[in-house]
């Protein structure tokens, strides 16, 4: 993947932007001064290279890689992966599995590009038996999984690569800032000028407006299926799985906002919420967090 960047001024702020990680990410800067928005572009581009290498589980070379051709012997694991383990492993528990880093083996069979073609029940049951977390031995910092089993960090990983960014940027820059990368961002200000950052809630449907969100604190992420879903019988399947099941979620909401102090946890929050189905809005509600919900 070519990781070209490309800077711009605009009204008192510079954009950065960089093809990444599936999507656009693109840096806000709060500085007329193109060269220290280059600079710090670069260390953006950089760093999220460096997690993505790391963590993208479509490479042969990378550590996710050796996991998962481990063929059963165990992996010693360095302390940034041991730390995201951990915080999947934490998920899986609160999630009671429905948040599994080794159900990616459903992809296999579930192509989710819109049209009407499902799995066989025989094809999900033939993966089953290779998904779960609760088969794994993980003992930090060496991880030990079944021949066949594979994980896949995906489901944390751009988040993780937000807030791993806006962290290493703070550091050099004391101005207001915002990382975006690809609708899942993070932002702090207000700007120079006293004003905040505009945002616009993702829209799942022509009809239906974008809705501005001013943030000068915190982060914000939507997951939904407004891309990614099936369509067969007027039945709509979520791209959303539940591994326990090898089946998409039921009854969950089409999208869900959240805003909440880091986008790891907005990302949780939201992903878990889709995957509580027809309770997604009764789980966001005990959060005590802002959100939107669509269904």
């Amino acid at each position: 993947m070519s990781f070209q960047l490309q800077l711009t001024q605009l009204d008192g702020y510079c954009r950065v932007n960089f093809p990444a990680m599936a999507c656009v990410c693109e840096i806000l800067i709060d500085t007329a001064d193109m060269a220290l928005a280059l600079q710090l572009g670069e260390q953006a581009r950089d760093e999220t290279r460096r997690i993505e290498q790391k963590f993208s589980r479509y490479r042969g070379d990378n550590l996710i890689a050796r996991i998962n051709t481990a063929n059963g012997e165990p992996v010693t694991v360095d302390e940034e992966t041991a730390g995201l383990i951990d915080f999947a492993a934490e998920l899986w528990d609160a999630s009671e599995g429905r948040f599994d880093i080794t159900s990616g083996l459903l992809r296999r069979v579930w192509t989710f590009d819109g049209s009407d073609k499902l799995p066989t029940q025989k094809d999900i049951d033939h993966l089953l038996p290779r998904i779960g977390w609760e088969k794994v031995s993980w003992q930090r910092p060496q991880l030990r999984m079944p021949a066949g089993m594979e994980i896949d960090l995906g489901g944390i990983g751009k988040e993780y690569a937000v807030d791993k960014v806006f962290a290493l940027l703070q550091e050099e820059f004391s101005g207001a800032l915002l990382v975006n990368f690809g609708g899942d961002l993070r932002a702090y200000g207000p700007r120079s000028d006293g004003s905040k950052w505009q945002v616009g809630v993702e829209k799942v449907s022509a009809d239906q407006p974008v809705e501005m969100l001013a943030m000068s604190q915190g982060a914000l992420t939507t997951s939904g299926d407004s891309q990614r879903y099936l369509l067969r019988d007027g039945i709509r399947y979520s791209h959303i799985l539940d591994p326990r099941s090898g089946w998409p979620v039921s009854n969950a909401p089409h999208a869900v906002t959240v805003v909440a102090p880091t986008c790891v946890q907005a990302g949780m929050l939201s992903t878990l919420a889709l995957m509580m189905g027809a309770g997604a809005e009764a789980f966001l509600d005990e959060q005590g967090i802002q959100y939107w919900s669509v269904r």
